[in-house]
């Protein structure tokens, strides 16, 4: 078996003989390897192990409180792109900002293109630039590098954080424990505030054997990302990459099958070092940036993910989510049972309003697909492009529907592949090469035609996410695989085939990092603000609006509801070409769940105005007529309850924000009167935590009949005094027929600063100085 879960605590035992795991169900097999090591267990429990972890070493070397448990780090850097900075640097100078504490890397390789919507992208850019200046930051402008890929050149160190507003913020390969969290989340870290939160679990990676010939690290990525995502394996815990096999990988190898593990929803990553991540370090000319990490001697995990690679093999990841995995063997032994199940589920995703299929890409048995790109942090790196263009050296992709893009994720990468003859190859094919840009990830480039399939190197294959409109009756694909396997597939002129069935060499290029580009083109501070500098403001970037605190009462009405399995950001907010309207915050709540609910706005702002009525201190049922029975049967139960209350929105949804770490999923709600979310649970801490920061309720609701449906009102007697107190369950009553039917709600665990941010209506009002 390629990949194994050991649904089980287990210690990793290191010595002069090897490494080997053994489950904390057996002490007398840890003894006995113990000794046969030269090493003694005696007396040692799981708790005294677990800290032998790197994980807890490096979480709790960056931990400013007394606790080993209730953590509140300091990051040592930060980083974003030009769809979040914007947002969290306008937040946090809402709150005083005058300098940036550490250093802090403004990125600009989302809205690269400066395409769409006018001026607005390059506005952006100018803001960061001049922010960069004034709060003593770094800027490195457009097509110079995706956000991940200069932090692993620039800014990794053995041993440090980095806190990013971006997901995929996962430099574990190259020693660093990073984490990608919503904009509200570096805000704090800008104010001097912490990062908050109960010492994860930590889950081993246990890697043994090599990969096998045309295996490239998406599919061991691909491999365990199906192997852990449905049931939660790594939710929010640190996965621990260890074991023999990890000295057979490559730094560049390590660093694709890291990025990836984002899509496990685990909390971070780390990775055991050793010379190859040191001669990365020497490389890029930061030799003593390197730390050599690795776990105790004895370690104790919390589970185990056991991953032999020589038996990976060639994967795809079907549309629509990264862990709907196959091999690509098993996919083209069973393809139309697969194409039809993908087809079955599709409807789920895309609630039936709109036909898709596959199978009328099968061509003589032969899956077709349409479009091949290699791109970004995952797939933009200089191994995987060079192991391409060695496939596709002297063959042709054809002239038919087919097209191939491959974009390098920085520009030294892009120079080095200029001068070692890597980008001629590709052109010659038939190839596009382009600059460093994020955009296929998200669906601000290289949208595929209607019913058009592709296939990516890239994190991310979720509904519409490359850029096609469901609203518009648009409908694309795309699978994610290797960039061998794609590139195998164009020098097939676009029909799908696996790595494994090219019999030619690899070249095996070795890189040289030239940062000439970086130091003529990105401007760094130092760490030295100056404050004398203006700060550009383009006309679409907006403050955000203000934000009541929350009422003693609460009464909201069912504005969406949605049942899917899980529902992603990408369905709450929509990516592509709405990034452009990212810096305007009602400018961009306008597409909130436009593509899953396109009336949700309009049913929010309608019970916004009975919010803003009481902030003017008007009636509110005469804004919204259809409350005044509502609050007619409430006053019967609750005499004077109306006096004291907060009228607003909130969704219903079985497990959302899988995915990115926007907060703009949570802020659109916000600021068009969301007050809460109600959920089974909660697809990743980010998600959760970006609804705290804005001030929304984190409500989760058991699975099974909903006590309530869409267009229904909720009310929450005494909800201030439920989260003053930390009531353990909240009740609430669905107003029905002039009747209270009763539920319970509960809030999960919450610090006490996550409380006030909540009664206070969002972070922005916690820091306000005025």
């Amino acid at each position: 078996m390629a990949v194994e879960l050991i649904d089980a605590g287990c210690f990793l035992v290191r010595g002069p003989e090897g490494e080997s795991l053994i489950t904390a169900e057996d002490p007398a097999q840890l003894q006995a390897e113990a000794g046969k090591q030269g090493l003694s267990a005696d007396g040692l429990t799981s708790a005294q192990a677990k800290k032998h972890t790197m994980a807890y070493a490096i979480m709790h070397a960056h931990n400013t409180s007394d606790s080993e448990d209730a953590l509140r780090i300091r990051f040592d850097k930060l980083t974003s792109h030009d769809i979040t900075f914007v947002g969290i640097i306008q937040t946090a100078r809402a709150s005083g900002l005058t300098r940036f504490p550490m250093p802090y890397v403004l990125t600009n390789c989302h809205n690269s293109l400066c395409a769409v919507g006018g001026t607005i992208n390059e506005d952006d850019h100018l803001f960061g630039l001049t922010c960069a200046k004034k709060y003593g930051g770094v800027y490195v402008p457009p097509h110079q590098a995706v956000i991940h890929q200069f932090a692993r050149e620039m800014l990794a160190t053995g041993g440090g954080m980095i806190l990013g507003s971006d997901s995929h913020t996962r430099y574990g390969a190259l020693g660093t424990m990073a984490i990608g969290e919503g904009g509200p989340e570096l805000v704090k870290q800008l104010l001097g505030q912490t990062y908050d939160v109960q010492m994860p679990g930590v889950v081993a990676i246990y890697l043994k054997g090599a990969p096998v010939r045309g295996v490239g690290p998406q599919d061991v990525a691909l491999a365990i990302i199906g192997a852990v995502f449905k049931q939660g394996f790594v939710k929010n815990k640190v996965m621990e990459f260890v074991g023999p096999g990890i000295k057979n990988l490559s730094a560049d190898f390590r660093i694709g099958v890291d990025v990836m593990t984002t899509e496990t929803t685990c909390l971070s990553s780390i990775w055991q070092t050793d010379d190859r991540i040191e001669e990365f370090y020497e490389i890029h000319g930061r030799k003593e940036d390197y730390k050599e990490l690795t776990p105790g001697d004895i370690a104790y995990y919390d589970g185990c993910v056991a991953i032999d690679l020589s038996e990976i093999k060639p994967m795809i990841a079907m549309p629509f989510h990264p862990s709907n995995a196959y091999t690509i063997d098993e996919l083209k032994a069973n393809l139309n049972d697969i194409l039809e199940d993908v087809e079955t589920k599709a409807q789920v995703s895309l609630d039936g309003k709109i036909p898709f299929t596959l199978r009328n890409k099968v061509i003589d048995g032969k899956l077709y697909v349409d479009q091949g790109i290699i791109a970004g942090c995952a797939g933009g790196g200089f191994e995987n492009i060079c192991a391409a263009a060695d496939i596709l050296r002297g063959k042709s992709i054809g002239s038919d529907a087919f097209t191939l893009s491959v974009y390098p994720a920085s520009t030294p990468i892009y120079m080095e592949l200029a001068r070692n003859g890597v980008l001629a190859d590709i052109l010659a094919c038939g190839g596009v090469v382009k600059t460093a840009f994020c955009g296929p990830c998200f669906g601000a480039g290289d949208t595929p035609a209607n019913n058009a399939f592709s296939i990516r190197h890239t994190t991310r294959n979720f509904p519409n996410r490359e850029g096609s409109k469901i609203q518009n009756g648009q409908i694309s694909s795309v699978a994610l695989m290797d960039a061998r396997s794609i590139a195998a597939t164009a020098a097939n002129k676009g029909f799908l085939t696996s790595a494994e069935e090219y019999t030619g060499g690899y070249t095996g290029q070795k890189y040289f990092f030239d940062k000439t580009i970086y130091e003529n083109r990105v401007f760094d501070s130092k760490g030295i603000a100056d404050p004398s500098v203006e700060i550009q403001f383009g006309p679409n970037i907006k403050d955000w609006p203000k934000m009541p605190a929350l009422a003693d009462n609460l009464l909201l009405k069912v504005v969406s509801e949605i049942h899917d399995p899980v529902t992603t950001t990408d369905e709450l907010i929509p990516s592509g070409e709405t990034s452009s309207y990212r810096s305007n915050p009602l400018g961009l709540a306008e597409f909130a769940l436009s593509r899953k609910d396109p009336a949700y706005v309009g049913r929010a702002k309608e019970i916004q105005k009975a919010e803003k009525a009481i902030e003017e201190g008007a009636d509110p049922a005469k804004a919204v007529p259809e409350i005044a029975p509502v609050l007619e049967t409430i006053e019967k139960k609750f005499s004077g309850a109306s006096g004291s209350l907060g009228i607003g929105s909130t969704i219903f949804a079985v497990k959302p924000g899988d995915g990115s770490a926007r907060e703009q999923a949570a802020s659109c709600q916000k600021v068009l009167g969301g007050w809460a979310n109600i959920a089974n649970e909660y697809a990743t801490k980010r998600y959760r935590s970006n609804l705290i920061n804005w001030g929304m309720l984190p409500f989760v609701i058991p699975e099974g009949k909903l006590p309530f449906a869409n267009g229904d009102y909720l009310f929450f007697p005494g909800i201030r005094k439920a989260v003053e107190e930390k009531q353990e369950t909240i009740t609430g009553y669905a107003v029905e027929k002039k009747e209270l039917k009763e539920f319970t709600v509960t809030l999960g665990e919450l610090t006490d600063d996550e409380r006030e941010i909540i009664l206070k209506g969002c972070l922005i009002n916690y820091n306000r100085k005025d």
